[in-house]
C-alpha cells in the first residue's frame, strides 16, 4: 500500500498549527529544568527517577499532541456522561482499594496499585482532566439561568461526586486544589456573589466542627506550617525550616547542578520541594526562572480563556485549568517558603511524579485545542485562508 505522504504532512500541519507556541515553550523549559536538576541529584534521587522524568516528558508531549488534535466540543459533549461516572467510579475504587503511597506517614488513600506492574498511580491527577471538561460543560449548559437555585444544586452535586471521595481519603491538599477550581470555574460562569457569601458563612460556623474532624497530625501541621520558626522542635517544622535553608544556601547563582547537600537530607526533595533543590543548585537566579515562566504560563491561560470563542465552553476550560495550576504553585511556594503548611502539592512539571506531571501534560493538551478552535474562529472572521475542517467548528 503506497503511503500517502501529503496526507501526513498535512495532519503534521495541522498538528502544529493546534499548538500554542508560548504554552508549549513553558512547559518545556520547565519540564527540562526538571530534568537537569534531577540529573545532578540522582545520587540522591536515584536513577528511576531520572529515568521516569524523560519517559513522562516524552509521552507527555505525544499526549498533548494528541489531546490538542481532537476537537474537544465533540469529545466531551459525546462522552461527558462517562467520563463523570469514570471518574467517581476510579476515586471510589481508589478509596476502598488504594492507599497512602510508599514512606508516606499519613493514611491517606490516594494510590492505586496497577495489578500485575508495581506502579501505582493518583487517580485524583487525572480526574482534574475529566472534571474541568464535564463541570465545563455543565457550567455552559446552564450559563443563562446559573443562578436558579435548582441549577446551583446540581452543581454543587456534580462537584461532590468527584470532591466528596477525595475529602473522604483525606487528601486535603488535593481536596483543597479542587474546591478552588470550582469556585472561579463557578465566579467566571456568573454566579451571584451571595452564593459565595452564603458558602463563607457556613464554612466560619462550621469551622470548629470541621477542625476536630481532622487528625491529629493534620492539626499539627496547619497551626506549624504557617510559622514554622515559632515551633522549631516540632517535627512537623523541620521539613519548610530545611527547605528554606537549602534555598538561603543556594545563594545567587546556586553550588552548581551538581552541587548542594541540604536537599540530601530534605524528605521530598525531588517532588513538594523540588523548587528546594532548584533553588539550592541554581540560585536566586534559577528559582525567579522558574517562577517567571510559570507566572507567564498562568497568565497566557487566562489570556486564552479570554480569547476563547464565546459559542462554547472552551473559555471554562481555561479558567479550570488555569485555577488548578494556579493554585498548585501558589501552595507548592509557600510550603518550600515555610509560609504554608506542607499539605502534599507537587510544583507542575518540576516534580517528580509520573501521575502529576503527565495528567498536566494532558491538560495542557486541552488548552491547545481550544486555542485551535478559537483561534480558527478568529482567522475565519478576517477572511484568512487558515484551512481547518469547518465540520469541526459545529
Amino acid at each position: 500500500m503506497a503511503i500517502n505522504w501529503n496526507k501526513i504532512k498535512a495532519v503534521i500541519k495541522e498538528a502544529v498549527l493546534n499548538i500554542d507556541p508560548i504554552l508549549f515553550a513553558c512547559a518545556t523549559l520547565l519540564s527540562i529544568i526538571s530534568i537537569v536538576t534531577v540529573w545532578g541529584a540522582v545520587d540522591n534521587f536515584g536513577m528511576s527517577k531520572l529515568r521516569m522524568q524523560v519517559f513522562i516528558f516524552v509521552l507527555g508531549i505525544f499526549v498533548t499532541v494528541a489531546v490538542a488534535f481532537f476537537d474537544f466540543r465533540v469529545i466531551v459533549d459525546k462522552l461527558w456522561l462517562y467520563m463523570l461516572i469514570g471518574s467517581v467510579a476510579l476515586l471510589v475504587l481508589t478509596l476502598v482499594l488504594g492507599s497512602s503511597g510508599e514512606n508516606m506517614e499519613t493514611s491517606n488513600k490516594s494510590w492505586l496499585k496497577i495489578p500485575g506492574t508495581g506502579l501505582m498511580i493518583q487517580p485524583s491527577e487525572f480526574v482534574k482532566f475529566t472534571f474541568i471538561c464535564t463541570f465545563s460543560r455543565h457550567l455552559f449548559a446552564v450559563r443563562r439561568e446559573i443562578n436558579k437555585p435548582k441549577n446551583v444544586l446540581l452543581l454543587a452535586g456534580h462537584a461532590l461526586l468527584v470532591v466528596g471521595p477525595i475529602l473522604a481519603s483525606g487528601d486535603l491538599g488535593v481536596a483543597l486544589v479542587y474546591l478552588a477550581m470550582i469556585a472561579l470555574m463557578l465566579f467566571c460562569a456568573g454566579l451571584h456573589p451571595l452564593y459565595f457569601a452564603g458558602v463563607a458563612v457556613v464554612v466560619v460556623l462550621l469551622s470548629p466542627f470541621l477542625w476536630d474532624m481532622l487528625a491529629t497530625y493534620q492539626q499539627q501541621r496547619i497551626i506549624v506550617g504557617f510559622n514554622p520558626d515559632a515551633y522549631p522542635d516540632s517535627k512537623y517544622s523541620w521539613q519548610p525550616l530545611l527547605s528554606k535553608q537549602a534555598i538561603a544556601a543556594g545563594g545567587l547563582v546556586g553550588k552548581g547542578v551538581l552541587g548542594g547537600e541540604h536537599y540530601e537530607i530534605l524528605a521530598a526533595s525531588h517532588t513538594d520541594f523540588i523548587f528546594a533543590t532548584i533553588c539550592e543548585k541554581f540560585g536566586f537566579l534559577g528559582g525567579f526562572l522558574v517562577v517567571a515562566i510559570l507566572i507567564v504560563m498562568v497568565v497566557r491561560i487566562f489570556m486564552l480563556a479570554r480569547f476563547a470563542s464565546h459559542s462554547d465552553y472552551g473559555g471554562l476550560i481555561c479558567v479550570g485549568v488555569g485555577s488548578v495550576l494556579a493554585v498548585q504553585i501558589l501552595l507548592n511556594l509557600g510550603m518550600c517558603l515555610g509560609m504554608l503548611p506542607v499539605i502534599g502539592i507537587t510544583l507542575p512539571f518540576l516534580s517528580c511524579g509520573g501521575s502529576s506531571m503527565l495528567a498536566v501534560f494532558m491538560m495542557m493538551g486541552l488548552l491547545h485545542n481550544v486555542y485551535a478552535h478559537s483561534h480558527a474562529v478568529r482567522v475565519a472572521h478576517k477572511g484568512d485562508t487558515f484551512d481547518i475542517d469547518s465540520s469541526l467548528l459545529g
